[in-house]
């Protein structure tokens, strides 16, 4: 799979915010999206996934080399596309494992339960998700941190061809942050999915192997490089790229 922008323009709130984007994913590849508050990776990620909160003015997302700016966020899931939220919202009334069950049906058609509790558990063990969270509503009463694992965990178990994580290191403590990563890392190397990860902070980086780094100042991408970057980031920051 090809995830592919093409001089990609994108508006929110009635300003432009991202001013022209190129930028290719392969499954199999792993990008690092890196950038200061405000310069709009959050308004990159959701304008792949079809919020109309970020809207296409010029240009095109593609996959596989189809325009896919008209597909409904549902659609472009079907197509193997996946985001884990900065900030996930809370649902009363939805049961975490109902959720996630009938998102993975959606996706992929009738489940094994047995098969499908069994992955829970053990992600949950990986993951050491406080006793009893799997039985909560989606996201109630998480902690920032395990708001996190449980959309690690959701991609662990929708296994996408491309997946776009955002901030995932954010709310994090450092233990949590290393099983975090770890998973990352593990899902990277079996599922060899495309995986673009957007930070602001090298820290999680630490714990991973990223192939391609791309630097997002002021809703244009600045530099492209490799992991040399980010060392020149924490040492000079970002107007250094300008």
């Amino acid at each position: 799979m090809i995830l592919e922008l093409k001089d990609v323009h994108v508006e929110a709130g009635g300003k432009e915010i991202l001013k022209g984007i190129n930028l290719k994913i392969k499954d199999g590849e792993f990008h690092v999206l890196m950038g200061p508050n405000g310069a709009g990776k959050t308004t990159l990620a959701t304008a792949i996934m079809g919020s109309p909160k970020s809207k296409v003015t010029k240009g095109s997302i593609m996959v596989d080399g189809k325009p896919i700016n008209d597909l409904p966020t549902d659609k472009r899931a079907k197509l193997g596309l996946f985001m884990q939220f900065q900030n996930p919202v809370e649902i009363e009334g939805v049961g975490f494992v109902n959720f996630v069950r009938s998102a993975k049906e959606e996706l992929a058609g009738s489940v094994n339960m047995k098969e499908f509790m069994d992955s829970i558990k053990e992600l949950s063990e990986r993951l050491k998700f406080s006793e009893g969270i799997i039985g909560r509503n989606l996201n109630q009463g998480f902690s920032g941190g395990e708001k996190k694992k449980a959309e690690i965990m959701q991609m662990a178990l929708f296994k996408p061809k491309i997946a776009i994580l955002d901030e995932p290191d954010s709310g994090l403590d450092i233990d949590s942050l290393k099983d975090v990563a770890e998973l990352i890392n593990n899902l990277y190397e079996k599922e060899k999915m495309g995986l673009l990860v957007i930070t602001h902070y090298s820290r999680i980086l630490s714990y991973m192997k990223p192939e391609f780094v791309h630097v997002l100042y002021e809703g244009k991408i600045i530099a492209n490089g490799g992991t040399e970057l980010i060392s020149k980031l924490e040492k000079e920051g970002y107007t250094s790229m300008l």
